[in-house]
């Protein structure tokens, strides 16, 4: 029996990947909750994230040099990475301040809205446009998650608050690096990410943590655990990897069915974690539902971007081939093209994006230079 190592690596990788966010998300609710290890500081254990990756990002180039910065002037850090980090840290913020009012399943349930919240900004800032057929599918999805939160015993009016200006703002994200940095022609990977938007990120938090935790940290007894923050913190650094990694070796179909597989598997689990996390027969109904919609449009976005790639005549083939083989002629790439990140993302709307919520420091969509090179395969 022959062994297909490459496919057997990538299953590898997308199980990593899977245990990985699941696992994050399960360890970010235990930690928050007042039930568990009752530390309720979700901007400190935010700014933990954002100090730790940025270290790492700072050792890993600066001392290790792994890989090299990209060439960041002042202009680009100040109009590009300042309002991204912005939208990051307050997605974070908002995101890991739910688990302290509503459970994990139905955060889940909540995070369907993604797509339409990305659809809507992406139509806003004039990067994608209205059409009908998204359009009933971003409403499908919102009508599953109203029949979601119907269902949900334990409905917290502030935490699902906070939870969906959490996604909004992580789309407004999504939108502004598009926008800012593709169109610049500036790519990151999720290292030099870490290294540029994760110090910033933290620098945004200091204000609200000052005001809101600061006080509250005085006055309360806390326990402080280094390993457990340590670890947690390893975690989330892990994660950005493992969609790096993941990226690199599948479609974006793949990594589609992936998250949906995900979100479920999460669900499941937090139910038995978290004893109090009840789910009723509405919530499976209109997650369902809302499920139902979100497929839909990926599929539909994944279809347009195949759309897009329009294969090339027989007879430009045939003569970019004679060129190939003359020997007097000399063969320059274009590096126009893939290679300038920004550059060869023309065709692929922010509305595409579909960031993991627990590690979004990669700026480009599922649907980057790695996506689009096994896509087009």
């Amino acid at each position: 029996m022959i062994v297909n190592k490459p496919l057997v690596l990538t299953y590898l990788y997308l199980l990593i990947y899977i245990l990985l966010s699941s696992g994050v998300i399960l360890y970010n609710k235990w930690v928050l909750s007042p039930k568990y290890f009752d530390f309720p500081f979700p901007i400190t254990l935010t700014m933990i994230h954002m100090g730790f990756s940025g270290a790492v990002a700072f050792c890993l180039i600066r001392v290790f040099k792994v890989v090299s910065p990209v060439k960041m002037t002042l202009e680009i850090y100040i109009t590009c990475v300042v309002p991204i980090s912005a939208f990051f840290a307050a997605s974070l913020w908002f995101g890991n301040t739910a688990y302290l009012y509503i459970s994990v399943a139905f955060i889940q349930m909540l995070k369907a809205l993604m797509p339409v919240a990305t659809f809507i900004m992406a139509v806003m800032c004039g990067t994608d446009k209205a059409r009908c057929d998204v359009f009933l599918n971003m409403l499908l999805v919102s009508v599953g998650v109203v029949i979601s939160s119907y269902g949900e015993i334990h409905f917290n009016v502030v935490g699902t608050l906070y939870q969906v200006t959490g996604i909004f703002a992580e789309a407004l994200r999504l939108v502004l690096t598009q926008v800012l940095l593709q169109k610049k022609g500036l790519t990151l990977n999720p290292i030099t990410s870490l290294y540029y938007i994760a110090p910033c990120s933290f620098v945004f938090l200091c204000a609200p943590w000052y005001v809101l935790e600061k006080p509250g940290m005085e006055v309360s007894q806390i326990q402080f655990n280094f390993w457990i923050f340590f670890s947690n913190a390893l975690c989330a650094l892990a994660l950005n990897f493992s969609i790096f990694l993941v990226i690199g070796r599948t479609g974006a179909v793949t990594i589609r069915v992936a998250g949906v597989l995900k979100d479920w598997i999460l669900i499941a689990l937090s139910t038995i974690i978290f004893p109090e996390s009840t789910i009723t027969g509405l919530n499976i109904i209109g997650y369902a539902i809302a499920l139902c919609g979100v497929v839909m449009y990926n599929y539909l976005k994944v279809k347009d971007v195949r759309a897009s790639q329009v294969p090339e005549n027989i007879s430009d083939r045939i003569a970019k081939d004679w060129k190939l083989e003359k020997p007097s002629d000399t063969f320059t790439p274009n590096n126009s093209s893939d290679n300038s990140g920004g550059g060869g993302g023309g065709n692929i709307s922010s509305s595409d994006m579909n960031v993991d919520e627990e590690a979004p420091l990669i700026p480009s969509s599922r649907l980057s230079y790695f996506g689009r090179t096994q896509l087009s395969k």
